[in-house]
């Protein structure tokens, strides 16, 4: 068991009361140490990960491949400029192409920087006039002003108006609705193949195939974020696989260096010109240290088959979980994707969270009613049975109102 090293858990939140903006809600707990899918505290204390790194941590808290692959790396080359060439960066590139739809990639920091870069080709590829890009309800797409006004979500503009203007909101599953807001000026649609701070929502059949059908028709670009379900979290290594829908964009982050900063753009060969030397450039995108992380995260993904895992994981959940709802009133829906899960209640969330930190389970709630875990894809089963007992007689503890 660690022992309590530096400043305790009070001592942080003092010391993040004196120095850091409080834009973030917090817990009051010093995390210092992960391993797997666990994590400890300051003060020692053990806790069961299922939401690691907000869903980078796809492979747990300090991968041993990763790790040595940083290692090796931080002590040859940190980091250069763009304007040269790293093996590394092509490699990393190759490793995501060959598993995906054989594009070309741009490399970035994050996903809303992923994003932004999607928000840029689609209008550079399009002809003059045509700009509008159509979004959904409930999805999110990061935090900068390109993204934020994609997200179709009224609070993440509280405040912050006006909003960039070229966006167009269709309701998530609706695709007569999509269809009726495609006018002249529209140049793409982007989407979430599965939607996760909108509360794992996955499309109705047949929904993400009727907007290929139609951006093919009306000659527009099909974006898909993959930030969350990329690399893969569902059980395929692009959730665009699992639906057999192929798009002209996929944006990636949080899971693509195994909990490094990173992100990317990949764009299938006639579009990737488009976003021509002077458009668009990430300083740190590409750098040695996330490439490294991220062929060592592919790398061990396929090493140790964690792809069928990921599935058998997800079936472990949907068997737990299914169970509950039959035992447990204030569940509404189960959703499984992988290692992507969503549990609907019908009351506010949030106490459940809060049990669980008590019980030392570190978990998510999303769009106020809905569990959100997003567990590493290597969790040993035995500890997804100990979180799911944990969740279960929480969850069941809930106040009806």
């Amino acid at each position: 068991m660690p022992t309590a090293v530096g400043l305790s858990s009070a001592e942080t939140v003092a010391l993040f009361k004196q120095h850091v903006i409080a834009n973030y809600n917090r817990y009051p707990v010093n995390l210092v140490r992960g391993e797997g899918s666990l994590v400890w505290d300051s003060e020692g204390n053990r806790y069961l990960d299922f939401f690691p790194g907000w869903g980078c941590n796809l492979l747990g808290h300090c991968p041993p491949k990763v790790v040595a692959a940083v290692q090796e790396q931080v002590a040859t080359l940190i980091h250069v400029p763009n304007t040269w060439h790293m093996d590394v960066q092509g490699r990393w590139a190759q490793v995501i192409n060959e598993r995906s739809f054989g594009g070309q990639a741009f490399f970035c920091n994050s996903g809303t920087e992923a994003n932004e870069a999607a928000i840029k080709i689609a209008r550079l590829h399009s002809p003059k006039g045509k700009y509008k890009i159509i979004t959904f309800t409930g999805g999110f797409h990061g935090r900068t002003m390109g993204s934020v006004t994609a997200t179709a979500q009224p609070k993440y503009h509280d405040g912050i108006e006006p909003m960039l203007p070229g966006f167009v909101y269709a309701p998530f599953g609706d695709l007569e609705a999509t269809r009726e807001l495609v006018d002249d000026e529209t140049c793409a649609i982007m989407i979430e193949p599965i939607q996760g701070e909108g509360g794992v929502r996955i499309p109705p059949a047949g929904f993400l195939q009727g907007l290929r059908d139609l951006c093919n028709e009306r000659g527009l670009l099909l974006m898909f974020d993959e930030v969350q379900t990329g690399c893969g979290r569902t059980g395929d290594w692009f959730a665009y696989q699992k639906f057999g829908v192929t798009p002209d964009v996929m944006t990636l982050a949080k899971a693509v260096c195994g909990g490094i900063a990173g992100g990317a753009l990949i764009a299938k060969r006639e579009i990737a010109p488009a976003l021509r030397p002077g458009m668009h450039a990430a300083t740190f995108g590409g750098n040695p240290i996330a490439a490294r992380a991220g062929i060592a995260t592919f790398e061990t993904i396929e090493e140790e088959n964690l792809l069928d895992n990921a599935k058998q994981l997800g079936e472990l959940f949907r068997r737990r979980l299914t169970k509950l709802q039959q035992q447990c009133d204030l569940i509404k829906e189960v959703r499984v994707a992988g290692v992507m899960i969503g549990v609907e209640l019908s009351v506010d969330g949030n106490p459940a969270v809060q049990a669980c930190l008590e019980r030392k389970l570190l978990i998510n709630c999303t769009q106020g009613k809905t569990i959100r875990l997003l567990p590493a894809m290597n969790l040993p089963e035995e500890q997804a049975e100990e979180g799911c007992d944990i969740l279960a007689d929480v969850l069941q503890k809930l106040p009806r109102s």
